[in-house]
């Protein structure tokens, strides 16, 4: 990366001499082990006036890729991350981040910093667009009784750690932590190593997914302090104390809400998982647990409850847990109250590799050369939000797809009006989250939607990359799929989306900010007032009924309900008609810490297909519903099997028709506002009303789902048009959680 041409702009930031891309040797640091290079790190991310903590909530027109050359650099108190961040270290020679001596703060890396007075710097759901990869954190020179953590990361959706190698000491008085979360909507995390410690990770947040995360000789692996829903993927625990410990109480209640843990392992490691729960649980759903593919060796308890009962008992040599769980059941009635072995899911051939699903991590191209690298901006792109791109991007894709080569788009806003079309065999990646933002009448037309970025044709086959970029669009553009995906590919080396994400409205150059699309909560709209300029998207993306092969990981599809670029991040009102559509015949497609949110018919809908997994998914009902409701602006359409709603309903969270084998690992399901205001579901009594139902299924068979959790919705299931399992059946604190859902 380092010997790549680095020629990215901020397009909507006023200073024309705004630097996106910073090596910080370049600001001083010297990287050799021995120079305090704190300063000159910090000065790296914060120079060109940005959006400091505790001084900017959020902008877009500050981005920046602060790179790490290999060496070892000494910091002798916190790095401070800042707002739209992306920091990256040489991946052939990791760099190393090293903890003086004398380091005495909480953190190494700071990506939230607490300002005076105790509140957070930004706001914990609300900082997006981020990430952390190809780093070793060393705090082993720290006094092993100093309290501290590798990395601060109090975050939401759209971020990432990937990559990264944690060292702790191994004192048997050790109080570090490799990571510590306490608040946040995450988020996604993957390919991170710790050693030692206190405790690997420590972390709580509204939800999260986190894969290929190894541990070594921590006191305490995974000290999970709370969440709605977490899913772990591929989690390797070797001689620790404990593996996970989920029984942590608030005020008498569990603080944890769900765990996913699957295609796992635990060795040399005497207890494998702490709960609370016990035969009388508080709340009724706390701790709800699933274990699924989970490998032990030598480990004497694999789940331990309360007063240090064996709930389940390990074993001192090789076992597998095939599916066990605790919780509440619906198979497709309940509730049951359940505690131990379940039937594991019948994971399609197409799904695994091995015994395991598939996974993959984002490509990082590096061992190729500089000169495989085609730059956009180099083949005479603008990228300036204003001029016109259109045909040169199309020509650099195609030529580049040719030749074999990686197009690089630089930092910046790539203007589009026709369609931008992705051919098989292309491989494309984004510094610090290029935009690609359609315009014009093309897109504009909601009875002839268009795809903005077209990924392959029906009928074709082939692999593409794609990672680290977002795909917006600019003022009305009620006929814009954003993403068509039509590209068939092999299940055993699928196509695969890292990173990339849609954002509709609430940002510098979309002409869907505060001033256009203000909330209006105390006016009825209607067909004949909805302010037309505001609607801006037919559709996020679309896998169509020809593609297979696809593999999503960290992929946030979201329309705006605050305006980033205003100080205090006030609601706005976007209208974009719907979500995810997956219509794949033959499936093949992994949905991995995907989340889709603020669509006015539904979030996500599989309709016709078959072989999905997904794990963790979220979503939010637009905030604005019932008013409008789900009826306007957008009339249903046969041709995408849009669903019919009543007046005054809410669109779905999701919704699964006409499908079989789909397979939920973890799933937040919220609907916190109606009309903007949130009594619907934080007033006295825990009234879950602001929709009667947010999750469908319709004509379907062989859909399992563990750890649904929903939020201000009266009726957690709709089978066949049928509402069931009421909220207050199955409460767990702010959510309410089924453990088990199996039709």
């Amino acid at each position: 990366m380092e010997n790549v041409k680095h020629q990215g702009k901020a397009s909507f930031n006023t200073d024309s001499s705004y630097q996106v891309w910073r090596n910080v040797k370049d600001f001083g640091a010297k990287g050799d082990g021995i120079t305090d290079d704190t300063a000159a790190i910090n000065l790296a991310i914060s120079s060109g006036s940005r959006c400091a903590p505790g001084k900017c909530e959020s902008s877009t027109t500050t981005p920046a890729q602060v790179y790490f050359p290999n060496g070892t650099y000494l910091v002798s108190s916190p790095i401070i991350d800042y707002y739209y961040t992306q920091i990256i270290g040489n991946p052939n020679c990791m760099p190393v981040i090293k903890a003086s001596s004398g380091f005495s703060d909480r953190w190494v890396i700071d990506g939230n910093q607490y300002q005076p007075g105790g509140a957070l710097g930004y706001g914990s759901t609300n900082l997006f667009w981020r990430g952390i990869r190809n780093l070793v954190i060393d705090m082993t020179s720290v006094s092993p009784s100093l309290l501290v953590a590798g990395i601060h990361w109090p975050t939401a959706q759209a971020t990432s750690l990937q990559n990264i190698l944690f060292k702790m000491s191994t004192a048997s008085n050790t109080q570090h932590e490799g990571m510590f979360i306490e608040s946040g909507s995450g988020g996604f995390m993957t390919d991170l190593t710790f050693y030692g410690g206190l405790n690997g990770i420590t972390v709580g947040n509204q939800q999260f997914t986190m894969r290929n995360l190894t541990f070594y000789n921590a006191v305490t692996a995974i000290n999970q302090l709370w969440d709605w829903g977490w899913t772990y993927k591929g989690v390797s625990i070797n001689n620790c104390g404990r593996g996970i410990y989920m029984a942590g109480l608030n005020n008498g209640a569990q603080a944890v809400g769900s765990v996913t843990l699957i295609d796992s392992s635990i060795t040399n490691t005497p207890i494998g998982i702490v709960t609370a729960r016990g035969s009388s649980p508080n709340p009724i759903t706390g701790g709800s647990l699933i274990l699924e593919n989970v490998r032990l060796n030598n480990v004497p308890v694999a789940v331990q409850g309360p007063n240090s009962n064996t709930v389940l008992a390990g074993s001192t040599s090789l076992s597998t847990i095939s599916a066990w769980g605790q919780g509440h059941s619906y198979t497709p009635t309940g509730p049951t109250v359940f505690q131990g072995t379940i039937a594991a899911s019948t994971r399609p051939s197409s799904l695994v590799s091995g015994t395991d699903y598939y996974e993959r991590s984002k490509p990082q191209y590096a061992n190729l050369p500089a000169s495989q690298f085609v730059s956009v901006r180099n083949a005479g792109a603008k990228g300036d939000g204003v001029t016109d791109d259109s045909d040169i991007l199309n020509l650099v894709l195609f030529t580049a797809a040719s030749a074999g080569k990686v197009v690089f788009f630089d930092a910046g806003n790539y203007l589009v009006t026709k369609t931008i079309y992705v051919p098989p065999g292309s491989k494309i990646v984004g510094e610090a989250f290029p935009v690609i933002l359609s315009s014009g009448s093309f897109f504009a037309t909601m009875s002839n939607p268009q795809p903005v970025v077209k990924v392959g044709l029906s009928g074709k086959s082939g692999a593409v990359e794609w990672s680290d970029m977002i795909v917006s669009t600019k003022g009305a553009q009620a006929g814009a799929i954003l993403i068509q995906w039509n590209l068939a590919s092999p299940t055993a080396s699928p196509s695969g989306m890292w990173d990339v994400h849609t954002r509709i409205g609430g940002f510098a150059g979309s002409g869907l900010q505060l001033a256009d699309c203000p909330k209006t909560p105390e006016i009825a709209i209607t067909k004949d007032n909805l302010v037309t300029k505001c609607i801006a998207a037919f559709m996020s993306m679309h896998v169509t009924a020809s593609a297979t092969g696809l593999y999503l990981e960290n992929v946030w599809l979201w329309v705006a309900d605050h305006d980033v670029e205003d100080a205090t991040v006030r609601q706005i009102t976007i209208y974009a008609g719907r979500g995810l559509l997956i219509e794949s015949t033959l499936g093949g497609i992994w949905l991995v810490g995907t989340s889709v949110e603020h669509h006015v018919l539904y979030e996500y809908q599989l309709s016709k297909t078959q072989n999905i997994f997904l794990g963790q998914i979220q979503t939010e009902t637009a905030y604005y519903q019932p008013n409008p409701d789900a009826t306007i602006p957008f009339a249903p359409v046969t041709t995408y099997h849009d669903p019919v709603f009543a007046k005054g309903q809410s669109g779905w969270g999701l919704r699964i028709v006409d499908s079989k084998e789909i397979y939920v690992y973890g799933a937040g399901l919220y609907s916190f506002f109606s009309n903007y205001s949130t009594d619907c579901s934080t007033a006295a009594g825990n009234t879950q009303t602001c929709q009667s139902a947010i999750f469908s299924v319709e004509s379907s068979q062989s859909v399992r789902v563990y750890n649904l959790n929903t939020i201000g919705t009266t009726n957690m299931l709709s089978i066949d048009g049928v509402v069931s399992a009421p909220y207050a059946s199955n409460n767990n604190g702010f959510v309410n959680t089924i453990a088990l859902f199996k039709l």
